[in-house]
């Protein structure tokens, strides 16, 4: 399989991106983070990829916050966990092999928790896991540092949002380039 992204192989997961969890983030990364996921799912939607969205404990940590979720559309699927990795939730791993997609981007929180058990659960699956450094975050910066740094040394790529849309496109003549270079201002 290709380390480049292909549009009709990918799927977005975002991970986790609650009211009361994005709190206890570093504010800038927190800003980053919802506003590049916001992106990405405005892209996904162009090009047709499944948006897979976890919430933890949603009862005490909050829904997805709201500038993210109005940027969600209908056929989102989400899931609702106790568990780290997303792929030990109930219905998770069957929505992802009926997806027939190999292709898992991820954005989120916590980058040293669920993140990084999620990612290494996918590809322990067979999956080609994505991280988006610039759309993902961590209370701490050392703890997304060494996790991502984890992450790609048992074979995840370390991307940024921007590298996404722009495989997603492949050539400036996609009729999507309009509105994806949109995204990127």
């Amino acid at each position: 399989m290709s380390q480049l992204l292909d549009s009709n192989n990918s799927i977005l997961l975002l991970v986790d991106i609650q009211t009361r969890l994005i709190n206890a983030m570093p504010k800038e990364a927190a800003e980053d983070m919802v506003e590049y996921s916001g992106r990405l799912a405005k892209a996904a939607d162009l090009f047709n990829i499944p948006i897979f969205l976890t919430e933890q404990y949603p009862q005490g940590l909050g829904t997805t916050v709201e500038s993210l979720n109005n940027e969600l559309n209908s056929t989102t699927q989400r899931f609702e966990k106790t568990h780290f990795s997303c792929c030990a939730t109930d219905g998770f791993m069957n929505a992802i092999k009926q997806s027939g997609r190999k292709q898992v981007i991820i954005a989120g929180q916590e980058v040293h928790v669920c993140i990084l058990q999620s990612a290494l659960d996918l590809m322990q699956q067979g999956y080609q896991v994505h991280i988006l450094e610039d759309a993902s975050c961590s209370r701490k910066a050392e703890h997304k540092f060494y996790a991502l740094q984890r992450m790609q040394q048992a074979g995840a790529t370390i991307s940024n949002f921007e590298s996404v849309l722009f495989e997603w496109l492949k050539d400036a003549q996609h009729s999507n380039f309009a509105e994806i270079s949109q995204l990127l201002r």
